[in-house]
């Protein structure tokens, strides 16, 4: 094998091995949505009964989204969480200082809220499907694991050509990883389309800011990776194949 080709071979699969660090890292995370708002006042019922309702089975998109927006939430492909006042009490709060505690509470999304429908009117089920908001958060829901899976199966492929001694079976490697580059950018798209089209539905309050987290960041820099991974990849693999073609033909002539 030419050093050419092996070191190309070497970059590549460091940047696989980067990429999917990155991408695991993303789709474990809550933080690819954050939301800023002021601390809200340090009342037990009233965070007792936003608790209940954030953290209910039958919060619809409409409760759940409002307490993120009230209490610094953060959203991630699995979960959902906001922050609420530690210490609660029944007589009137103490004065509010700089070391004010707050505590972070979590929700998982189900399996059945991935895959509900969204609604044209948020928290309105008579209002008719909004069809694609709903296909929209499937699809960032989903694509992430595929892109993971295929690069996954990249390496195993790449595992085999390294046994075997041959570039030639890493132009699947290649393609595979395009594929997930793919998908990790259909990915981001669909999530940054349905924050927005969300946001549309449901107004920020006064005084409540939003803006894409590190877990985002992370899925965006994958996919470039994963890009530039699989041009290696194909790279090295065609021109080794295209070199060693022609030094047989050039032996038997």
């Amino acid at each position: 094998m030419d050093n050419r080709f092996a070191t190309a071979f070497v970059i590549a699969c460091v940047l696989s091995l980067i990429s999917t660090i990155y991408m695991a890292a993303s789709i474990g995370t809550d933080f690819w949505y954050e939301y800023r708002s002021p601390v809200q006042e340090n009342s037990s019922d009233l965070n007792k009964s936003i608790w209940n309702d954030f953290a209910s089975d039958e919060a619809d998109e409409k409760t759940y989204n409002d307490a993120l927006f009230r209490y610094n939430g953060t959203v991630g492909l699995w979960r959902r969480c906001i922050t609420i006042p530690q210490n609660t009490y029944w007589y009137s709060p103490p004065e509010r200082t700089d070391s004010f505690e707050v505590v972070t509470k979590c929700m998982s999304f189900t399996l059945t809220e991935q895959f509900m429908e969204k609604f044209v009117d948020p928290g309105n089920h008579n209002s008719g499907i909004d069809l694609l908001r709903t296909y929209l958060w499937r699809c960032q829901f989903l694509l992430p694991f595929v892109s993971l899976g295929l690069m996954c199966f990249g390496a195993l492929i790449g595992l085999c050509a390294c046994i075997c001694r041959s570039l030639y079976p890493t132009i699947a490697t290649g393609i595979l990883h395009l594929l997930a580059g793919l998908c990790t950018l259909g990915s981001v798209s669909c999530y940054v389309a349905g924050i927005e089209l969300l946001h549309q539905k449901l107004e920020l309050p006064e005084n409540v800011s939003g803006e894409f987290g590190w877990s985002f960041c992370l899925a965006c820099v994958s996919a470039p990776l994963q890009f530039m991974a699989s041009a290696l990849f194909i790279w090295a693999a065609h021109t080794n194949r295209k070199e060693y073609t022609l030094m047989k033909a050039y032996r038997v002539a």
